[in-house]
Parts: structure tokens; sequence; C-alpha cells
């Protein structure tokens, strides 16, 4: 653990899984801002389809947590609507693949009213959704989308691979004045780890964390792959010294923290599961190139799925998603 992840949990800590983190952070924000309130498909009685939002229903009732009908164009111009004129919505939305039937509502009204608005009009909207594959969930629930919402001016992104940074990145979200999209990996609910029990907790949008401090490679992982590559350093720890960036901001980039591992290591390896073409990787190897090019020592290395739907065949779903050993053997590529 470096010095700067440290630093976070600085104060007291308690065991919590990537779950609890989030639904421990939207309580807490609940409780403190009467304006913030929670909507979604099956997010009240039922808990989430997750079961991230578990118990908030009866704790803060029907005013606080609105279900509302499957209709994500329509709970998410609801959302836009109550955002401007004053509240703190948190939409669930239930996963990322359904941002196709809400982009409209999205695109052009939530990530530009601000701006069309010269700025008088604010919009503190989050917007909750799971991504991924690895749950047998077949293509039209295992996406991972987030380089479209990294994309859209107006919008930003953030994608927790830990337990803290799930808490402190969804409670940065909530205070928010802009809209914030927070994608939540689902094969890592039921990771743990330490995490501030302080109310007042954040993580700054746009601030990366250095995991693990190396000196060979650099290897930035988001998400579900922040574990898996903090595993693949240490069981490379004898011949290879791996440093493990997770960005944890995808909008805004903190390009800066991975320029400085860069320049030491001069080695890169992204790894993220989004698509490979077009996406997450490709703008973070362009940034590095124009910031760090002399600092190269090896061709730049991209870790993701390759540009095809998520397989329901368990085997086949396997052989697309990005791992642990594909971040090994990647490392092995450059060094």
């Amino acid at each position: 653990m470096t010095a700067q992840v440290e630093s976070e949990l600085e104060t007291e800590t308690e065991e919590l899984t990537v779950r609890e983190a989030i639904r421990q952070a939207m309580r807490e924000e609940l409780e403190r801002d009467e304006d913030v309130f929670l909507i979604g498909e099956d997010i009240g009685v039922f808990g989430g389809v997750l079961e991230v939002t578990g118990d908030l229903y009866e704790d803060f009732g029907p005013e606080r947590i609105k279900d509302t009908p499957i209709s994500e164009a329509g709970f998410m111009g609801a959302a836009t609507g109550a955002a401007a004129t004053g509240t703190r919505p948190v939409v669930e939305l239930m996963f990322s693949d359904f941002t196709g039937v809400a982009m409209e509502q999205i695109m052009n009204q939530m990530a530009k009213m601000r701006y069309m608005f010269g700025g008088k009009a604010e919009m503190p909207v989050t917007v909750r959704t799971t991504e991924g594959g690895g749950m047998g969930a077949a293509s039209q629930h295992s996406g991972t989308v987030h380089s479209w919402i990294a994309h859209f001016p107006g919008l930003k992104a953030v994608a927790p691979g830990t337990a803290a940074s799930a808490k402190g990145l969804t409670k940065a979200a909530i205070r928010s004045n802009d809209p914030v999209f927070v994608f939540e990996n689902k094969m890592i609910y039921e990771q743990r780890g330490a995490v501030p029990t302080d109310e007042d907790f954040t993580i700054p949008i746009g601030e990366a964390a250095v995991e693990r401090e190396g000196e060979d490679v650099t290897v930035v992982a988001t998400q579900r792959l922040v574990g898996e590559s903090l595993e693949t350093a240490e069981n490379m720890a004898d011949d290879t010294s791996v440093e493990v960036i997770d960005p944890r901001s995808l909008y805004p980039l903190d390009i800066d923290t991975i320029v400085e591992s860069v320049k030491k290591t001069g080695r890169l390896i992204v790894a993220d599961e989004s698509p490979l073409s077009y996406g997450t990787h490709a703008e973070i190897v362009a940034r590095v190139q124009e910031e760090a090019f002399f600092s190269l020592d090896a061709p730049i290395q991209r870790v993701g799925t390759p540009d095809t739907h998520i397989p329901f065949s368990p085997p086949l779903e396997q052989e697309v998603l990005p791992s642990g050993d594909d971040v090994r053997e990647a490392i092995q590529r450059v060094t």
C-alpha cells in the first residue's frame, strides 16, 4: 500500500464489501442532505436487483427511495428535471447495457443543460450502474460501456476498484453539482477492503491512486482488474517490480499520476474490461504517448475484451474476458 492510499485510510476504518460500502455512502448522504433521494427499478421494497440498496427503503421510506416503472428514459428524464430544480437524485440504472434506452435524456438533456443555460442551471445527478461479465448474464446484461459516457462533454465518469474508492467516489458524486456516472463492476460487489468510517470521507473526482509501487512496469487497471493486477504483481514480485495504478476516475482522468509512473518505469500496460477499440485504453495510450513518449522503453500493451459481445456460454465468456493472466502475459512481453 502506497503512502497516497495510506493517507486516505488514516482515519478509523472497518472491513466492508464493495456492496456495503456503496450502500453506506448512500445512507450517509441521505442522512446528511434531505434533498438526496434514490430512484430506479426495484430499488425499494426489493432492495435492488443486486441488493445494493438493501434496507434503505425500510429506513427512509417511499418519499426518499422511489421505485419506478420499467422505463429507463422516463426515470432518467425525471431525475434530470429533479436535479435542475434543486434536488440531488441518485439514479440506479440496473445494467449499463440499458444506457442506450435513456441516451437521449443523458446526451441531450443531462449533459448539455448546464452549458446551454450559461452555467446557471446546476445538474447534481448521480447515476449508478453495473458493468462487466462473469455472471453468465449474456450479452444484454454484461457490457462495459463507460467509454461512452466518458466521451460526452458535460458528464463525469468514475469506476471504483476497491471498497474504499467505492464509498469515497459515490459520496463525491452525490455531492457534485455536475452529473456523475458511477460504474460498478458487478463481479467485485463481494470484494472486501478497509473503508474509512468518517462520514465526510470522499475521494476527489479526477484523482488516481497508486495502489502498489514498482520500478519495472506500470499497470493502469480499472474495476475488477485492479485486484487481479495487484495479485499478479505480488506473484511476479521475485522477478518484476510492478506498479499498479487505479485511475478511479475515467473523466476527468488523472494523467499526471500515470505519466509520472511511466517516466519512472518506462513501460505501460492498460487493463480495462471494455472493448479494445476506440475507448478507455486508447485514450490513456494516446495521452501517455503525447506526454511521455521518450520515456517508453517498450510498446504499450492493452488488456481488454475483444471487439465482440459477451457470450452466454460460461467457457466462452471466460475466454473473452480479460484476467490477471492476461496482465501477466502483457508484462512478460515488455520486460
